[in-house]
C-alpha cells in the first residue's frame, strides 16, 4: 500500500512538471494568457522560481495592457520571495514609477527600500550599500509619512546607522590596537575617536568610545620621550603637555560617566599621570 502511494505521488509530480514544462515552451495563440495563469498559480503556491521564469516570457507581451499592472507587481515579488534583492529593489522601484496610482504603489515602495536594507553586509564589510540603504528607505518616509510600514522603516534605518556606527567604532579601535606595537603614532586613534563622536553624538558605543579615546591620550602621553618645541616663541614640554592633557581628558570622563565599567581603570591612569606630572614640579 505504502509503495502504491509512493508511485502516485511520483506520477502526480511528474504530470505537472510536464505541463509545466510544456506551457513554459509554448507558443502562439494563447499560450501567453496560459502562462499567465499558471504563473500565477505557482506563485500562490509558493513555487516563485517557476512562476518567475514564467512571467520573464510574457512582460514584454502584457506592456501597456491593463493586466500588466498585476504582472509587474506579482513579478517584482518573486525575484523578492527568491532573495535575489538587487533585482526586487530595482522592479519594485520601477512598479511604483510606473503605475503612481496603484493601490499597491505604498507597498512596493516599502518593499524596494527594503530589498536595499537586505542588501546592507556586515559592518565589518564596506558600507556602501548601508549607506544607500539609508537614503532609500529615508526617501520612502519622506514620500509617504503616514505609511503603515513607517515603524517597520524607522525601525530599519535605526538597524542600519548602528552598522555605521559599528563601522566607525571598529576602526578607531583598530588604530588604538595597532599604535603601541608598531606605529606608536596615537593622534590616528584620537582623530578617529574624536570623529567618532562627532559624527555619533547619540551612540550607544559613546562610553566605550571616549574610554578608548582616552585610553589613547593617557598611551600617547606615558609613553613619550623627553623633547621640547617651540612654538610661536614659547618653548614647550611636549610630554608634560601630553600628560596634562590626559588628566584633562580623565577628569572629563569620570564627570561625564561617573558609573561607568571604566572608572577604576580611568581613576588608575589618573593616578599615573599624577604621578608623571609630578616630576615637573620637582624639576622647576
Amino acid at each position: 500500500m505504502k509503495k502504491f502511494f509512493y508511485i502516485l505521488v511520483a506520477l502526480v509530480v511528474f504530470s505537472s512538471c510536464s505541463e509545466y514544462q510544456k506551457v513554459l515552451k509554448a507558443s502562439g495563440e494563447g499560450a501567453t494568457a496560459e502562462k499567465f495563469k499558471m504563473g500565477e498559480a505557482l506563485y500562490n503556491e509558493g513555487k516563485y522560481a517557476k512562476a518567475n521564469r514564467l512571467f520573464a516570457q510574457i512582460v514584454p507581451e502584457y506592456r501597456g495592457k491593463p493586466q500588466a499592472e498585476k504582472l509587474m507587481y506579482l513579478y517584482a515579488m518573486t525575484f523578492y520571495k527568491m532573495k535575489d534583492y538587487y533585482i526586487s529593489s530595482y522592479r519594485f522601484e520601477q512598479f511604483a514609477t510606473a503605475y503612481p496610482k496603484s493601490e499597491k504603489r505604498e507597498e512596493a515602495s516599502f518593499l524596494s527600500a527594503q530589498s536595499y536594507y537586505m542588501l546592507s553586509p556586515v559592518y565589518t564589510k564596506d558600507q556602501t550599500e548601508t549607506t544607500e540603504a539609508i537614503e532609500k528607505i529615508q526617501e520612502f518616509i519622506n514620500r509617504f509619512p503616514e505609511s503603515e510600514y513607517l515603524p517597520e522603516a524607522n525601525k530599519l534605518v535605526k538597524e542600519l546607522e548602528f552598522k555605521l556606527e559599528q563601522k566607525a567604532f571598529a576602526i578607531a579601535k583598530q588604530y588604538s590596537l595597532i599604535a603601541p606595537g608598531f606605529t606608536h603614532d596615537f593622534n590616528a586613534a584620537i582623530k578617529s575617536f574624536d570623529n567618532f563622536l562627532y559624527d555619533f553624538p547619540g551612540s550607544s558605543l559613546r562610553e566605550d568610545a571616549n574610554f578608548y579615546r582616552l585610553d589613547a591620550i593617557y598611551q600617547q602621553a606615558v609613553n613619550s620621550v623627553e623633547y621640547n618645541r617651540s612654538i610661536e616663541g614659547e618653548v614647550v614640554h611636549i610630554r608634560k603637555q601630553r600628560l596634562e592633557n590626559a588628566k584633562e581628558a580623565s577628569e572629563s570622563f569620570v564627570k561625564s560617566f561617573a558609573n561607568s565599567k571604566y572608572v577604576e581603570q580611568v581613576k588608575e591612569m589618573a593616578k599615573v599621570v599624577d604621578q608623571e606630572l609630578k616630576k615637573y614640579s620637582t624639576k622647576s
